[in-house]
């Protein structure tokens, strides 16, 4: 299947805040996590395959995305060339418009950021935001403000699948306290255990076998301590 165009529906624009614990990993989503990590950690080779893959296997939309989202994870010089790649793979033009652009919305996304970050965070929230702040307040605002506000909250792809996607570039880049975080926060917006073992399956050949052993041993703990 070739996916060229929005295929419409439901899917493309639910916000899975509180999503049933449903699995819905399938050769897409596996496509998507690799194509994440990619972004992530890889080389620019194993970018463009993993892109190259993508644009036979994944809607476009959340292609998109997923490159956007990547700057919180990978920094920007990643994102961009992730953007270069997908636009010469893919033949599709920017779009000439988008809500990011808006930024007289920051008190919007703020709002949602909060409602995001809360279900990814669910009991650990309040300690999460404390925690930032005692960083730099300014890291707790753009966590809230951009991170979860204008980039994960985004309607053009679920929560779960990003959170899926986020669990992927903090393995490959080996970012062990995120992932540790994010693997409660897949969990929290409604994954299953069985989705969350195939995404890390699905970056074998992206991480080695040692650190492929590691996070599903870090898996194991996360489930025995997680609180819904």
């Amino acid at each position: 299947m070739q996916y060229k165009d929005s295929t419409g529906g439901d899917l493309m624009t639910e916000v899975a805040l509180n999503a049933p614990n449903v699995s819905v990993f399938d050769d897409e989503l596996a496509a998507l996590v690799r194509l994440s990590a990619a972004i992530s950690a890889a080389d620019e080779p194993t970018v463009r395959v993993q892109i190259a893959a993508a644009v036979n296997a994944v809607r476009p939309e959340w292609v998109e995305e997923v490159i956007l989202q990547s700057y919180l994870f990978a920094g920007f010089p990643r994102a961009l060339n992730a953007a270069r790649e997908w636009r010469k793979a893919s033949g599709r033009p920017a779009p000439s418009h988008d809500e990011g652009e808006n930024h007289h919305e920051a008190a919007e996304w703020a709002a949602r950021g909060e409602r995001t970050c809360e279900v990814v965070y669910g009991p650990f929230y309040g300690r999460l935001r404390h925690n930032i702040r005692a960083l730099h307040p300014a890291l707790d605002s753009w966590m809230i403000v951009d991170g979860y506000g204008k980039v994960l909250s985004r309607p053009q792809l679920d929560l779960l699948r990003r959170e899926f996607c986020v669990v992927a570039a903090c393995a490959a880049a080996r970012q062990d306290r995120q992932l540790h975080s994010h693997l409660h926060g897949a969990l929290h917006a409604g994954a299953t255990e069985g989705d969350l073992r195939q995404v890390l399956d699905a970056l074998h050949g992206l991480l080695g076998a040692s650190d492929m052993r590691r996070y599903h041993l870090l898996f194991t703990r996360v489930l025995a301590h997680d609180v819904h």
